[in-house]
């Protein structure tokens, strides 16, 4: 395996990318309805992918206000750090803009995954396209 690498994406040159990944995990894995998955806050949002040598495997996205979201990791790259090092990037991006809260909605399985970040739960469980969902917030000072 090659070394894994985190950079900022563009969303219009890196659309494509972004959407292989996201339509892979969201809507093909985990039937989120496409009307769903795609909204406006892509065209303002900070876009990030992670890659296995030049081979993008994972994505996610920093909003203006803090809320991070469609944090995602293609299948056969589970288990192998990719998730750690998008947020890791993702809350580092959040840092320089000076964003001293972030925030996002969890499936409930990888909330313990956010909690390892410093996130904590602020909500009871709810659906959101169907799947148990838990609001979490972290707070930088």
């Amino acid at each position: 395996m090659n070394k894994i690498s985190v950079s900022v994406a563009d969303w219009h040159k890196d659309n494509a990318a972004i959407r292989r990944i996201r339509e892979s995990v969201f809507i093909a894995e985990q039937a989120v309805p496409p009307e769903l998955e795609w909204d406006a806050e892509d065209a303002d949002a900070a876009h990030f992918l992670a890659f296995e040598g030049d081979y993008p495997i994972g994505t996610a996205r920093l909003l203006p206000d803090g809320e991070i979201g469609r944090l995602s990791v293609l299948k056969d790259w589970r288990g192998l750090k990719v998730g750690e090092a998008l947020l890791g990037a993702v809350l580092l991006e959040a840092e320089k803009r000076g964003l001293t809260q972030q925030k996002l909605s969890a499936q409930v399985q990888a909330a313990a995954f956010y909690e390892r970040f410093g996130f904590h739960v602020v909500s009871d469980e709810f659906l959101e396209a169907g799947l148990p969902h838990v609001d979490m917030r972290r707070e930088t000072v």
